[in-house]
């Protein structure tokens, strides 16, 4: 049974750096794509980042480009996303998720078929 299990949330101030991680199990992953979504109180979910396991591409939203970066390590099995320069509108529970046979951007939720609990970050301002 496949597990994701989301880490790293917490409360930060505005500029703050935070560092989320994502501990995959239970298939092998190899020809999947990893992605990061996020959900703000009364939002929907939305797209933040994706990778595909092998590497190669990265594909972000625009509202984090160049502040967020996602990354794999296949030897832990764990897909990492680092948020820099965080801003109060970065709140909102970040959602670990796995497909198989995605097509770029990668940034449709109904591809994913594996869902983390998520964690939550909080940004003050």
């Amino acid at each position: 049974q496949v597990q994701l299990v989301e880490s790293g949330g917490g409360l930060v101030q505005a500029g703050d750096s935070l560092r989320l991680s994502c501990a995959a199990s239970g298939r092998a992953f190899s020809g999947s794509t990893m992605g990061w979504f996020r959900q703000a109180p009364g939002k929907e979910r939305e797209f933040v980042a994706a990778i595909p396991w092998s590497g190669g591409f990265t594909y972000y939203a625009d509202s984090v480009k160049g502040r967020f970066t996602i990354s794999r390590d296949k030897a832990k099995n764990t897909v990492d996303l680092q948020m820099n320069s965080l801003k109060p509108e970065d709140t909102a529970v970040y959602y670990c998720a796995a497909g198989w046979a995605l097509t770029a951007p990668c940034d449709d939720m109904n591809d994913y078929a594996y869902w983390g609990r998520g964690t939550q970050v909080t940004v003050s301002s």
